[in-house]
């Protein structure tokens, strides 16, 4: 359309100027260190405009290679960006070595690898192939200062991956920028690994920061506390201290609250740890602190008993708290009673402790058959291939759900 236009304005415009130009077309004369040019007014415009397109091919000539270089450039430039978009797409469909050849194919033409060389060590860790994925790595962290980073927490995050915690933290340790948010999530997911309970400790005043799901980063805290907590030779002045040490964010986690209390228990302390844990359980309801209330024993047992059957009617189904007035049913003599918690809660959902709990139970009340079926039954859950399946005629099934409604005084 707008060529359309252009050509039709170009005609009138050629036939409006031709009238004047036919009818007296001018005189020019041109006087230059005694060279005289004499033409006519057209013949000065078509020398005008051939010394335009003259000037203008010399250049075009001139900055041919420029264009040529900078076209050339500008090629590679896609090419790189559709080879890292190639192999990163093979990568996750699971195409390791065609993904690391197109990574790496066009890596002489990339002014900044980072890219390319860190999932480059990834597809080659996907095939196995650690020492050419130390390779990748090396060239990225040859790079630059940040890509020395970025190298370093790849190959611990590719360790960790490749079941070498111990090389992880090796790596993390000789990182300059170890308290950066990704090195410390890494160090405590190798700490864990290597079942590593001081080293969390020590990582516990990082760890708020740390780049790490909230879920994960509550059970490392966890674990941490209660590596120490655990301990024979706790003290309150060491509770105190460790408890210090944990983030202010992460003192309000039910799972780090219920390995206080269990502390607090073990230390003699069962009336203050009952309290804390009544009043974290009516803040946030959590499997953790309804199992932490049934192991801690406060001055009075009855009335800590009536607590959890008074949140049983909130919460019927909950298998965790059935188990908790279990306990706290044998702890004040009621057989009968934690028997019918504990059939409804394996009715529920069988767990480990709650079997192993039946199987207690049911040794005290002479019935030895049940308690060891029981106590196997628990075990199948955690290691089913230590332990050899009852005949059918003698496995213990989860009891049935109106057991429940059988509670003896």
């Amino acid at each position: 359309m707008r060529f359309g236009v252009a050509a039709l304005l170009a005609v009138l415009l050629g036939a409006f100027l031709a009238h004047f130009l036919l009818a007296d077309r001018g005189y020019v004369l041109v006087n230059f260190r005694g060279y005289v040019v004499e033409m006519s007014v057209p013949g000065l415009v078509i020398v005008l405009v051939a010394a335009y397109l003259f000037v203008r091919a010399l250049v075009a000539v001139a900055e041919a290679p420029r264009r040529w270089r900078e076209g050339r450039a500008q090629r590679q430039l896609e090419r790189r960006d559709s080879d890292l978009e190639a192999g990163l797409a093979q990568l996750v469909e699971g195409n390791w070595a065609r993904s690391e050849r197109l990574l790496t194919q066009s890596l002489k033409h990339v002014d900044a690898p980072l890219a390319n060389y860190l999932l480059a060590a990834h597809a080659a860790q996907l095939q196995g192939a650690a020492e050419r994925r130390d390779q990748w790595l090396d060239l990225a962290q040859s790079i630059s200062k940040d890509g020395a980073t970025s190298a370093q927490l790849t190959r611990a995050q590719l360790q960790l991956q490749a079941g070498d915690p111990t090389a992880a933290v090796a790596t993390l340790k000789a990182l300059g920028n170890a308290d950066q948010p990704a090195a410390v999530a890494l160090l405590a997911r190798a700490c864990r690994a290597l079942d590593d309970h001081s080293q969390l400790l020590e990582l516990l005043p990082h760890l708020a920061r740390a780049s790490l799901p909230p879920g994960e980063r509550e059970q490392l805290a966890k674990l941490a506390v209660e590596g120490e907590l655990s301990r024979a030779d706790l003290t309150a002045d060491r509770l105190a201290e460790v408890w210090g040490m944990v983030p202010s964010e992460l003192r309000s986690s039910p799972a780090v609250v219920a390995e206080r209390a269990l502390a607090l228990e073990r230390l003699g302390c069962g009336g203050d740890a009952e309290r804390e844990l009544r009043a974290a359980l009516k803040r946030e309801w959590h499997p953790a602190l309804v199992q932490g209330y049934g192991q801690v024993r406060g001055g009075d047992l009855a009335k800590q008993l009536k607590h959890a059957e008074g949140w049983l009617k909130a919460h019927p189904d909950d298998a965790a708290l059935l188990t908790a007035a279990a306990r706290l049913s044998m702890a004040n003599d009621l057989p009968g009673k934690a028997r019918s918690y504990l059939e409804s809660s394996l009715a529920l959902a069988p767990a480990p402790d709650a079997y192993a709990l039946y199987g207690r139970l049911l040794t005290e009340l002479g019935e030895d058959e049940r308690a060891s079926l029981a106590f196997r039954s628990g075990l199948a859950l955690v290691s089913p291939a230590a332990v050899e399946p009852p005949a059918p005629s003698r496995t213990l099934a989860p009891p049935a759900r109106d057991a429940e409604l059988k509670k003896s005084p």
